[in-house]
């Protein structure tokens, strides 16, 4: 069987909870014969980049219902260096005294939905947490200790994404049943959606909250076409749970992945390790388990 490696993945894009430590062992329960994969939630399409970078499907389809950052990502791969000098020059548009230049790239980009300065903010923004109030408006600040990715590393990650994906990605715009609906048998479908506890309430970190029946309503869906994915969902936090279970007639099996110190956790002063779930589609063979007492309760851990 093949092995697939991390590599030197460019990553032009740091979401924080982007999936970039933990694809090697997401892609290690994934067939091996993916005809095209979709990531209907992209992101920072950690997923995808990997994917690409090692050769493990043939074409791949990236969506997200988030406009701006659709059009990012098909800048990056078309359009390359057009991304790499507008961001180089609102880069250097900060002197490292000015400590409004932040917020005025924030109104820029609020008032414009510029893909560029929005990629600028995710970099630049604190623990790059991005944060949208009710009216879509990036509200999050910046972190005074940094000034972001350097262009010249921007540059190297932009060509490189660019490079892996160009020619054969196809990026979509809506919600995430729309977006897959012509995936077929020979494909896989990979979601990384928000976590019911980070996409309501005051502390929204997305561009927009999923509606929990909507996801396993089509998560049933999934299951009549027979059609193969994996989701990362729910998990912990110390003691904080993002939510419960999916229901078990969906007949997937759950994994849990131990992800490792959380940046949320430290971005509140606290230290505190982060388990996430991984649900693998009843059509897919579960991998051996390691048994681990969690919270007083047995529960199936994967590479903890």
């Amino acid at each position: 069987m093949k092995k697939y490696l991390m590599k030197s993945i460019p990553h032009p894009i740091p979401y924080q909870g982007s999936k970039r430590k933990l694809a090697p062992v997401i892609n290690s329960v994934m067939p091996r014969d993916i005809r095209c994969f979709y990531e209907p939630f992209a992101g920072s399409a950690a997923m995808t980049l990997f994917m690409a970078g090692n050769d493990a499907a043939e074409r791949f389809v990236v969506g997200d219902k988030f406009p701006t950052l659709i059009k990012l990502w098909e800048m990056i791969v078309e359009n390359p260096h057009q991304v790499i000098d507008e961001y180089a020059a609102i880069w250097k548009g900060f002197d490292g005294e000015n400590h409004n230049y932040f917020n005025g790239v924030r109104e820029r980009y609020n008032a414009t939905q510029d893909p560029v300065a929005l990629l600028y903010l995710v970099c630049r923004c604190v623990k790059n947490a991005v944060r949208f109030n009710a009216k879509g408006r990036f509200t999050q600040s910046a972190d005074k200790r940094r000034k972001g990715m350097a262009p010249e590393k921007m540059a190297i990650a932009v060509e490189g994404a660019s490079k892996l994906l160009k020619g054969r990605v196809e990026f979509r715009i809506g919600d995430w049943q729309v977006t897959s609906d012509d995936a077929e048998s020979q494909d896989f479908v990979y979601m990384d959606p928000p976590y019911l506890g980070t996409s309501i309430g005051k502390d929204k970190r997305y561009h927009e909250q999923l509606d929990r029946d909507s996801l396993v309503s089509g998560l049933a869906l999934l299951n009549t076409r027979d059609i193969r994915f994996a989701l990362s969902y729910d998990g912990m936090t110390g003691d904080k749970e993002y939510g419960p279970a999916l229901p078990e007639d969906l007949m997937m099996s759950r994994l849990l992945i131990n992800a490792g110190q959380s940046s949320q956790a430290t971005l509140n002063g606290l230290k505190a390790e982060t388990v996430e779930s991984l649900y693998l589609s009843s059509n897919l063979k579960a991998p051996a388990k390691i048994r681990l007492n969690l919270k007083d309760i047995h529960q199936e851990v994967l590479f903890s």
